[in-house]
């Protein structure tokens, strides 16, 4: 008699998007071996929402964007697998991961959540250095098994209930299309950042405004080797510098933006 064999498992592929056209068609393909696609748009303008709506394997949702961690959080409720496989629209997985994928878990030895490390891409050509050398994120794990940690409003946080492990293959990460678009994403992370740090009751101060930046750039051209990506770490760690340059720029408005309104409240 032969035996019972594992019932397949089934997959889920999350996707976030605000005007991601030009990023948001490869990252699709990229993931049409998952039984499910869900993406949820935060009213895009570029056509992004209604090239979703008329892809036939996806499933679009609208939901006004509060923040990365509330957007992810809503959008994983909405999957019907146990098993995520959680993107970012500008992120594409490769014939090989994909593979990898499907082999892991389909383990019975699975891990509960999966570190991935990434390639990162400025326009199409590999950016090697620049301080994204060890960068790695959750995007695999089980929905049983894990949450976003509501502490942190960017850069999201994974909370797993288990053993995370990590897979071979990377993540390609096209994270540079043009300049003013990674300068716009930059500035936007600076912001959510001031407000994560108002909301902790961290306070302004001049010298790190200054320091800050300065060491950033230092880190990550110098320290982290963007050096030797040549113009485009020049590029990338003046950006990610300016970044940090906003989250203090917006952190002093917050703050003066909350003195003005205790002051109109005073009797």
């Amino acid at each position: 008699m032969a035996g019972l064999s594992t019932p397949k498992q089934k997959i889920s592929a999350l996707i976030i998007t605000y005007n991601e056209m030009g990023y948001i068609e490869k990252c699709i393909d990229s993931v049409s071996f998952a039984d499910e696609i869900i993406v949820v748009d935060s009213y895009s303008k570029d056509g992004t929402y209604e090239y979703l709506m008329n892809h036939p394997k996806v499933k679009v949702i609208q939901n006004p964007f509060e923040n990365f961690t509330a957007q992810k959080s809503f959008t994983l409720k909405q999957a019907s697998n146990d098993w995520i496989l959680f993107l970012d629209a500008d992120e594409v997985v490769s014939k090989a991961l994909q593979m990898e994928i499907v082999e892991t878990i389909n383990n019975p030895n699975a891990c509960e959540a999966y570190w991935f490390y990434r390639k990162f891409m400025f326009k199409n050509s590999t950016l090697n250095f620049s301080g994204w050398q060890t960068d790695k994120n959750h995007r695999l794990f089980r929905k049983s098994k894990a949450q976003f940690t509501d502490r942190k409003i960017v850069h999201e946080t994974l909370e797993v209930d288990g053993k995370s492990c990590i897979l071979k293959e990377k993540l390609t990460h096209y994270c540079y299309k043009n300049y003013e678009d990674y300068k716009g994403k930059m500035l936007r992370y600076g912001q959510l950042k001031a407000k994560e740090d108002f909301y902790k009751e961290k306070h302004f101060n001049y010298v790190l405004m200054l320091i800050k930046p300065l060491w950033k750039f230092f880190n990550h051209y110098i320290l982290r080797l963007g050096i030797l990506d040549g113009k485009k770490g020049v590029t990338i760690c003046y950006l990610n510098a300016l970044g940090v340059l906003e989250r203090y720029r917006e952190l002093k408005r917050l703050e003066k933006k909350n003195e003005l309104a205790y002051y109109l409240v005073m009797p």
